[in-house]
């Protein structure tokens, strides 16, 4: 890396960390900020929007761009997985060589944004009228957020969490570079695999796009270093603090980054499809949960579910914690083991998916998502015939009282 790069990467890289900051202050200061749980990143990618040239430069003055192939698939990847699945879908666009790539990531933003907003207040709303009708088993009057929540920090030093374990005596090496070390190892494993396979064309390979190549060599690096009992070495905290802070970045640069002039040019059908999602969404969570699981809370797992489905993880961690304080109810732990299974269907799914996106056609990417909606809902079916009714002994008390 040249010295003008490393300049070029410090400055850019600086000015989205001011970025950041400035929006952590607006979280913390302005009410509906805080209301919305609208995050630092997501305020601090607008801020730079507003103040930056996709607004007042000559991008702002680009023409319109005609309808792409690929349009409507965004919706998916900014619902579920936010505004980091927002900025893959740009990569994986951009590496095929597509040429609407950095439109399709500002309306997969879009997208991101409107459903993490939405799916918040969207979810306290289900989360009162539930309780208004008994439903929640746990929460007894009106949702309320806590401080720390929606301010984003506590003052309190006792009550603020840990960074992780320090793996590894700074005398000889960070525990941040060896996690920083790794994952960067892994990304540049990637794209060495990825260009091998473009380099010699290699038939159902050269198509894959470098994440899923970059999720495949991270298994295999996490079992080598349960293989050599070495797992000791890393932290799950740390490493999760870590990416959680790439993504800030990546957020902040999407955001900021966003053709805006040719995304408003898809708004409308943007929020139909959007208000479309959240109808399905709820259907798909919240009440499939109160068909096949209607005696063991079944409110509980749909508004976590509702939550991770119109945002990220966190969104629907919130939405629980609001009805389940204290996470009595089954919902996170069963939703782990869930996720294990999820991620078994990615690892097959992720692949085909991405290269249909790159370069099949909007015939091939429907026809994928009824096959893999089918396949969810035959495990579904297959859980529910496995799964013997045992009412909850709370809510039964709950009842009887």
């Amino acid at each position: 890396m040249t010295s003008a790069l490393l300049q070029s990467l410090l400055k850019s890289t600086g000015a989205l960390c001011a970025l950041l900051l400035v929006g952590m202050f607006l979280r913390a200061k302005v009410p509906l900020f805080r209301k919305l749980l609208i995050p630092a990143s997501v305020i601090g990618g607008f801020l730079g929007l507003l103040l930056g040239p996709q607004l007042w430069g000559e991008a702002a003055f680009l023409p319109n761009v005609p309808t792409y192939n690929n349009f409507g698939f965004e919706m998916s990847q900014g619902f579920n997985g936010g505004h980091g699945n927002a900025g893959a879908v740009g990569n994986i666009l951009l590496e095929a060589g597509a040429p609407h790539w950095e439109i399709a990531q500002g309306v997969a933003s879009t997208y991101a944004t409107i459903g993490l907003i939405g799916g918040i207040i969207l979810g306290v709303l289900l989360i009162n009228r539930a309780s208004s009708k008994g439903q929640t088993v746990f929460l007894k009057q009106a949702a309320e957020l806590p401080a720390s929540t929606s301010y984003g920090y506590t003052k309190d030093v006792e009550k603020q969490g840990s960074l992780g374990r320090e793996t590894s005596a700074s005398s000889a090496i960070e525990t941040l570079s060896i996690h920083l070390g790794i994952i960067l190892i892994v990304c540049g494993l990637a794209y060495w695999v990825r260009n091998i396979a473009v380099t010699y064309e290699i038939i159902g390979f050269e198509d894959i796009p470098v994440w899923p190549y970059a999720l495949l060599i991270m298994y295999g690096v996490n079992f080598l270093l349960n293989f050599f009992k070495l797992d000791w070495l890393i932290d799950a905290r740390v490493k999760s603090h870590i990416s959680g802070a790439m993504s800030d970045l990546a957020i902040t640069s999407a955001i900021a980054s966003m053709p805006i002039r040719a995304v408003m040019t898809y708004m409308l059908p943007i929020l139909i499809t959007s208000a479309i999602a959240f109808v399905m969404v709820y259907f798909t969570t919240i009440k499939m949960f109160q068909l096949f699981m209607p005696d063991s809370f079944f409110f509980e797992r749909g508004i976590l579910s509702f939550g991770i489905n119109t945002g990220v993880m966190m969104t629907g961690i919130t939405l629980l914690k609001i009805c389940d304080p204290d996470f009595e109810s089954p919902a996170m732990e069963d939703y782990s083991f869930c996720y294990a299974i999820r991620t078994i269907i990615d690892l097959l799914s992720t692949p085909i998916m991405y290269s249909i996106l790159a370069k099949g056609t909007s015939l091939q990417m429907l026809i994928f998502g009824i096959v893999y909606t089918l396949i969810c809902y035959i495990i579904v079916i297959i859980g529910k015939l496995m799964y013997k009714s045992e009412p909850s002994t709370l809510l039964l008390t709950q009842k009887a009282a």
